[in-house]
């Protein structure tokens, strides 16, 4: 009978309207959850017979719409290793399930998220609010990242070893016109322990237009060795005025030989009491202005000074880059390439299986997942010291609200009335 049936069609949508109110209730109570994605409702008509001559009352269920791909409100915050994403894309993460001597152990099943509120826990791991570990492509020692696969970022709070000075460049002008006295010049060195070292450089007018250096390990050391530089019409062979054309070494000092535009350069070795430490004195490049010159005026005249060693550091913090890079900070200025946070996209994210608002796992109709740099094909952007609200509206939330009341109240009026109907055909009887 039709009343049986517009009973059942109508408990059908008190049963689909109360699926609505349920994803509401979850987009307004998650309406300040970073990450959150909300659950749209779609309604699905079933029919039972429905032609020319009959439509028999059917069923109505209430399907969840997953809506994965539109964008919440990006907000700056104060934390510096907070991460948002414009655009598309998702955070590769893992799931914790226990942990073995301190190790943690993750799920099998990546999982992926936007919820990017991340801050180092005790051990040191870059972790969501949710619990969830950041995964990267982590770097080596060198810096070279690893791009053929992601795993748990750990920000390990090690100091900066020392790196012993190699290469040292000197930039100055000696006068054209010297007043004879020495002129002494010092180079800072880092040797192999860490320990600032000092290399002493006295120049001496030998001729016109040479000069001659002393090198010597500290301020009155031992000399290391000399050196003769001949600038311009005096170089072998000549060089354009006030430019270095030869440079001649003696005793523990060898010179490079000329080669137009070649590098000017000095090597000696130095034991600053840590071994034998091989050095190189870049002093320009012959026949250009670049280095070591000769120009007019009385007094000599420094203009950059630089050297590659790297004094030993300690941990001074961790940084998030708008690529991607986490970068370590330590207190000697020097600063390392930790690992670099992918994006992962999908061909449609919107079949993404919640896992919770905030994480999501594939699915065969999600389509695999892609890992790229962030701004590459198709990914969206990375926002350091940011994240991403839930995409919740509350005010479209409340629409709906008013919407599914409506239809509930409906739906019950149906029921009441069918009942009524069904009750007066059995009075009929009496």
């Amino acid at each position: 009978m039709s009343l049986f049936g517009a009973m059942n069609t109508a408990i059908s949508g008190l049963t689909a309207q109360s699926a609505a109110f349920g994803n509401i209730g979850d987009n307004v109570a998650n309406s300040q959850t970073v990450g959150f994605k909300r659950i749209d409702t779609s309604f699905e008509d079933y029919l039972t017979t429905s032609n020319a001559t009959t439509n028999q009352p059917g069923a109505v269920v209430a399907r969840p719409d997953y809506v994965n791909t539109v964008q919440g409100t990006v907000t700056q915050t104060d934390n510096p290793l907070s991460l948002a994403i414009a655009g598309p894309g998702f955070f590769a993460v893992s799931r914790p399930i226990g942990d073995t001597r301190g190790t943690p152990l993750f799920r099998p099943l990546p999982a992926y998220t936007r919820a990017g509120d991340f801050a180092l826990n005790k051990d040191g791991y870059l972790v969501n609010s949710s619990g969830d570990y950041l995964n990267g492509w982590n770097a080596d020692a060198a810096g070279t990242l690893d791009q053929t696969r992601t795993a748990p970022i750990k920000v390990a709070q090690a100091g900066y070893s020392p790196v012993p000075t190699t290469s040292a460049t000197l930039a100055a002008n000696l006068p054209a016109s010297p007043d004879g006295t020495p002129i002494a010049t010092q180079i800072p060195i880092i040797d192999a322990l860490g320990r600032s070292q000092t290399l002493n450089l006295t120049w001496t007018p030998a001729a016109a237009n040479t000069w001659s250096v002393d090198i010597t390990k500290g301020s009155g050391g031992p000399s290391l060795g000399t050196a003769t530089i001949k600038f311009g019409a005096a170089g072998d062979p000549a060089a354009p005025e006030g430019t270095v054309g030869s440079v001649v070494g003696a005793g523990g000092v060898a010179g490079s030989t000329f080669t137009a535009g070649g590098n000017a350069t000095l090597s000696l070795t130095a034991d600053f009491g840590a071994g034998p430490q091989a050095l190189s004195l870049g002093l320009g490049h012959f026949g250009q202005s670049d280095g070591l010159t000769q120009y007019a005026g009385t007094t000599f005249s420094l203009r950059a000074l630089t050297q590659d060693g790297v004094a030993p550091g300690s941990y001074s913090g961790v940084a998030m880059k708008p690529n991607g890079d986490v970068v370590v900070n330590y207190d000697n200025g020097q600063s390392r390439v930790l690992a670099r946070v992918p994006l992962v996209t999908f061909a449609n994210a919107d079949a993404l299986q919640r896992e919770n608002g905030q994480a999501f796992t594939a699915t065969n109709d999600s389509g695999a997942a892609q890992t790229v740099q962030s701004g590459i094909n198709g990914a969206g952007t990375l926002v350091a010291g940011a994240v991403e609200g839930s995409n919740v509206d509350i005010a479209k939330e409340f629409t709906k609200l008013i919407v599914a009341q409506r239809a509930y109240s409906a739906n019950t009026k149906l029921v009441t009335t069918a009942d009524e109907l069904l009750q007066a055909t059995i009075d009929m009887k009496r």
